[in-house]
């Protein structure tokens, strides 16, 4: 079974113009964060693994084996409403949102140079440890898809 990643031209293109669809006031289908609030948690997840950002979250040794296998691995859809680590909060310690346009602006270069070092030199995943190249480009690709289908888009 193949898995789409970010690091495919098309999958990027797509995840790019589904970005684009995204409005402010779009509405969650499930969880607490508003469209903006996604913006930046997406935001700081790409500057936490581009090493941007620091985070004091590690995850126990069966999250690094068993949650990295089923969320990597395993062509299911990630649940809804799983807590993430504080550093990607928005109400607990992530990057505050500013306006719309100036986020989505951020979010949007990051995607970029994530996709351009094509998951070299990337910091160690809080959750599931060092990825390699095909786990980073499944990450990329689902963290994103998760998220915009939350808000359907």
């Amino acid at each position: 079974m193949t898995f789409d990643s970010i690091f495919e031209p098309n999958v990027h293109q797509a995840l790019t113009r589904r970005l684009a669809a995204l409005r402010p006031d779009s509405k969650a289908r499930w969880g607490r964060m508003s469209a903006h609030q996604a913006v930046c948690h997406l935001a700081d997840a790409l500057r936490l693994v581009l090493g941007e950002r620091p985070t004091s979250f590690r995850a126990n040794l069966f999250l690094k084996i068993v949650g990295r296998f089923a969320a990597l691995s395993l062509p299911v859809p990630w649940p809804k409403g799983v807590e993430t680590a504080p550093d990607v909060d928005q109400e607990r310690g992530g990057t505050a949102p500013t306006t719309f346009e100036a986020d989505m602006d951020t979010l949007n270069e990051l995607v970029a140079r994530f996709v351009g070092l094509s998951g070299r030199n990337m910091a160690t995943h809080p959750i599931f440890g060092d990825l390699t190249h095909g786990e980073w480009g499944r990450w990329g690709y689902r963290h994103l898809d998760h998220h915009l289908t939350q808000f359907g888009v």
